[in-house]
């Protein structure tokens, strides 16, 4: 049965309400308050269009601090205040219609907006009838909980560069009216109004490309004096000389009267190249590819404040934090400075910092550090550091870990540009040496013929088209790449590493198995009975696996932290949990599984071993990388499932374990230097140094709004067993763009016959030119969407 709101399984719970299956009573709440506030029309936009909700209101207290919630309004005068917020799990129009109906479930609330490529919600609202956290509260329990963390707190305000967009807006315009006043010179009209105009028209397509030239292609002139500066030969010098040879030659044309020049080939050219920059500049602008630990902090924690001899709560920010303060930490909360346990005792899950798959049990007095988190109940810490000064933070601010800078990649299009610029130079010199001895007349005319003719244009549009198409298949496949150049590093990858915890194994799932008696269903209910009452994340997994059967309360129940359960009901006195508690002897064979022991009335019964869960296509996944890749799994883990892991994936992978995440980063450095490239696949923070120094570094996500490291690209959890295909397209891309770069070789040898024998009209020009640039981006679009297509379909 799957959930009417949510559309997921209905697995813990099975609810009915008006014929109608929900998975839990969030889900079943929310359709409740649609239908009351007659807004049930969200289910009919979409089916099963909803997110599962989760209402825990404590963790949004702090938004009634008055100094918090200041710093996420945009606007506040009196009575009105406005704010926008991150909804990462909007995702179809019902939740656009839902979210912009907020003012008929909440009065108080004026008006929102959304922004759905952005993922964005704009609300106004009167703050005497809804206060900040009330709001919040509202959108999380619709299933859209606002992204709210650190980082948010401290961002300043994103400032969008669109000169882009204005000068291919200005070339655009130029181009048009520029080829609207050359038809007549084209076909060579003698109607007698026009004849006394064509002065007119000619000195009007020279102002018409003066912003072309001086604004719209200035970057070409800028790149190409930087790269002679450096001593480089990039495609940008040819372009920029080709330009100045337009504007210079037809102006002197019109100047001359001589002719009409070549202002349309010239606006044509920069408006394609422009076009080219723009296509190529796809954004996800709801995702950041340079998230720090900040991402992933709260922004408030609860403070234990000493009253009259007694403690109470508050919520400060994490940054008020000092040395010595008491802190409260709930479930599943995020710890975010180093401290002491003051409760007896926690199990505190570092997966996300060191890579190590299971909880770690603590008891009181022990240190813990930031960057875990309690999984059971309520604990309370001492701070001993303060949030800047703990390991975490350090760990993230090494210099090891931070975002690597650019390296020199070199693109294709580099790598051809220095011959091609002393060809075309070589070429334009000898054709005026032989004209000039030949008919000196025409050395000029041939010279910058030449120069104009073999401008780059098509070679230039090639890459940007081919790559800025594909950066958008990708991204309708949820591999969201950073930039455009990505793709290029991608084709040529020879070595592949996999984090293992959280990036091949699905983020908190366990497969249970048991070994030994089989249990009475007397035996199973007292079993089921004592998990439930247990905080203890095994004993929370193991429990949703067994509740199918009649629960009951034990009539005695002792919980001993590091070791297990002892519990009796009736005649039965059952333990739960190590062998030491069982009084059995370890196995060394089984020391690194995680498994939970059973006796009943001192009989040893058997034990549940825990597994992780690989994510889907993982064996697959590897079995084709590993044919044309060298694939290694580098695992901050330990051992534990070395031999199910061997049994499972090929023999060729390379398998190395209880990695730290200094020493993952210096794996990925020797590799290199054997002269490798390396692409890193991993999720958390204990990966972030390697994904930094990989040559592509990728981040695999549950969720890709959430936190992930600073990397090349982030990739949806559920496009993971695809990764092999978006190689194998990128390698495509690369073939595209050479079988482009031949087209445009052709056209400019055709363009060249014509200009090295003296024989380039501005007619010649206006069609080559335009022509070859359209032919480009057609081809490759076209091709780009045919290889996606066809891998898709292997």
């Amino acid at each position: 049965m799957n959930c009417y709101h949510c559309g997921e399984e209905c697995q813990e719970e099975h609810l009915y309400y008006k014929d109608k299956n929900f998975c839990c009573n969030g889900c079943k709440t929310v359709f409740e308050i649609l239908e009351t506030n007659h807004l049930s029309y969200y289910y009919e936009l979409e089916q099963a269009p909803g997110i599962s909700p989760k209402t825990n209101k404590n963790r949004f207290a702090f938004l009634d601090d008055a100094e918090i919630a200041a710093k996420f309004l945009e606007f506040q005068d009196g009575d009105l205040s406005i704010v926008s917020f991150l909804i990462p799990s909007m995702h179809c129009s019902s939740c656009i219609w839902i979210l912009e109906n907020l003012k008929k479930l909440e009065p108080g609330i004026q008006s929102s907006q959304v922004d759905f490529p952005r993922k964005t919600i704009r609300l106004s609202f009167r703050n005497q009838s809804v206060s900040l956290r009330e709001v919040v509260i509202l959108l999380t329990r619709l299933g859209y909980e606002p992204n709210i963390s650190l980082d948010n707190f401290e961002k300043k305000e994103e400032k969008v560069d669109r000169q882009l967009i204005y000068r291919l807006g200005v070339a655009g315009f130029a181009f048009g009216n520029i080829m609207f006043l050359s038809f007549p010179e084209y076909f060579e009209l003698r109607e007698f109004w026009l004849e006394q105009f064509k002065p007119v028209f000619r000195w009007l397509m020279f102002f018409f490309s003066l912003p072309v030239v001086f604004y719209a292609a200035s970057d070409y002139f800028s790149s190409a004096y930087k790269g002679l500066r450096s001593k480089m030969l990039n495609i940008d010098i040819p372009i920029a000389l080709g330009i100045i040879v337009l504007f210079v030659r037809s102006s002197t044309d019109i100047l001359l009267n001589l002719g009409s020049g070549f202002f349309d080939s010239l606006s044509g050219l920069v408006f394609f190249l422009l076009l080219g920059k723009f296509f190529q500049q796809k954004t996800y602008r709801f995702l950041s590819f340079e998230r720090d630990y900040k991402s992933y902090f709260p922004i408030a924690v609860t403070r234990l404040r000493s009253e009259n001899g007694c403690f109470e709560e508050e919520q400060v920010q994490v940054y008020q934090i000092r040395k010595g303060d008491r802190i409260v930490i709930r479930n599943a909360e995020l710890i975010p400075m180093d401290g002491l346990l003051l409760s007896e005792e926690a199990s505190i899950d570092y997966s996300f910092v060191t890579g190590e798959a299971e909880p770690v049990s603590c008891k009181k007095g022990d240190h813990l550090f930031a960057g875990g988190r309690q999984q059971g109940g309520l604990i309370e810490i001492e701070a001993t550091k303060e949030v800047k000064q703990s390991y975490l933070t350090q760990l993230w601010s090494h210099e090891s870990f931070t975002k690597k800078t650019e390296k020199s990649f070199k693109t294709l299009t580099d790598q051809i540009s220095r011959r091609f610029t002393l060809s075309v130079i070589s070429i334009a010199i000898l054709s005026g040496i032989f004209w000039l001895f030949y008919d000196s007349a025409q050395a000029l005319n041939v010279f910058t013929a030449v120069l104009i003719i073999a401008c780059p244009c098509a070679i230039a549009l090639a890459a940007p088209f081919t790559l800025g198409n594909l950066l958008r298949i990708f991204g309708k496949n949820r591999l969201y790449l950073k930039n455009a150049s990505v793709i290029e590093k991608m084709a040529g990858i020879d070595t592949i590493i996999f984090d293992k915890t959280g990036t091949i194994t699905a983020t908190g799932k366990k497969q249970i198995s048991y070994e030994g008696i089989t249990l009475s269903e007397e035996e199973m209910e007292l079993l089921s009975s004592s998990l439930r009452a247990s905080n203890h994340p095994l004993s929370r997994s193991l429990y949703a696996l067994l509740k199918r059967h009649h629960i009951k309360v034990p009539e005695d129940f002792e919980e001993i932290p590091g070791k297990g359960i002892l519990s009796r009901q009736g005649n039965n006195h059952m333990k739960i949990g190590s062998t030491s508690l069982l009084g059995q002897p370890s196995s060394t064979e089984n020391f690194q599984k995680t498994q939970v022991h059973i006796s009943n009335n001192e009989e040893y019964k058997g034990y549940f071993t825990f597994q992780n869960l690989y994510r889907e296509g993982t064996a697959a996944l590897f079995q084709q990388l590993s044919k044309n890749y060298e694939v290694i799994l580098l695992s901050g883990d330990n051992q534990g499932e070395e031999r199910r892991l061997k049994e499972m994936l090929p023999k060729n992978v390379q398998m190395h374990f209880n990695q730290k995440p200094g020493e993952k980063l210096e794996f990925v450095k020797r590799l290199q230097q054997q002269g490798k490239k390396v692409m890193m696949v991993g999720d958390g923070l204990n990966d972030a140094g390697a994904l930094a120094a990989s040559d592509v570094g990728i981040a695999i996500s549950e969720d890709i709004n959430v936190f992930s490291p600073a990397c090349d690209g982030i990739i949806d959890a559920r496009s993971y067993q695809q990764l092999a295909r978006f190689l194998k397209i990128s390698q495509g891309g690369i073939s595209i763009i050479q079988w482009s770069f031949l087209l445009s070789l052709a056209y400019n040898l055709v363009g060249l016959g014509f200009a090295i024998s003296g024989n380039l009209m501005p007619v010649v020009a206006a069609i080559l030119m335009p022509l070859s640039s359209i032919s480009v981006v057609v081809f490759t679009t076209f091709l780009s969407n045919l290889i996606s297509r066809k891998i898709k379909s292997v």
